[in-house]
């Protein structure tokens, strides 16, 4: 059972994702969360530690996913890391949009709050290890698995925005990972 804090940021980040930046108010995330007015704010004193305190709950789900799934990834094959790469799209800009959303908006916000960017950069840095380590079981390097990753973000921003709508991104995906892992031969 989440904590009244992990309640809290949950539901910012809910409304961060699916009401925008402008909306996230301390008494607009009690209203979401169900709590007393001013609970958010007993937790958070000022939006700049309610948007951090928001990044790092991303983290921690992302983690605890991370936990769940990293284990059950199947056997080390190139199939397999396109079905991973297609199915995490697909959460991405589906079930999880509200989130992925929160986290886009997070970046905009954190242009003026450097507090926030280093937040947001630790947590990319460990996301892009948890990649380099999945990747690297089949046999691709950090700059290879970076250019995955690059591209994917820019496959779930298009699904995001509705340009991609329909489309698979998994013909796509896996030239890129064919083309990739024509250097591993």
């Amino acid at each position: 059972m989440a904590s009244k804090r992990e309640q809290i940021l949950d539901a910012a980040i809910e409304l961060l994702g699916s009401r925008g930046a402008r909306a996230l108010t301390h008494r607009a995330v009690d209203e979401t969360a169900a709590v007393p007015v001013g609970s958010t704010s007993n937790y958070f004193r000022t939006r700049q530690a309610l948007l951090i305190g928001i990044a790092e709950r991303l983290e921690d789900r992302d983690r605890g996913e991370w936990e769940t799934t990293g284990g059950a990834l199947g056997p080390p094959t190139l199939d397999h890391l396109v079905d991973g790469m297609v199915a995490f799209a697909e959460q991405a800009t589906g079930p999880g949009r509200a989130r992925t959303l929160a986290r886009l908006a997070l970046f905009g916000e954190a242009q003026t709050m450097p507090a926030l960017l280093d937040a947001l950069h630790r947590a990319h840095r460990r996301l892009r290890a948890q990649a380099v380590e999945l990747a690297a079981r089949v046999g691709f390097g950090a700059a290879d698995t970076g250019i995955l990753v690059d591209y994917l973000d820019g496959v779930i921003v298009h699904g995001l925005s509705g340009a991609e709508t329909g489309t698979d991104p998994r013909a796509a995906l896996r030239r890129l990972v064919d083309a990739l892992s024509a250097d591993l031969s």
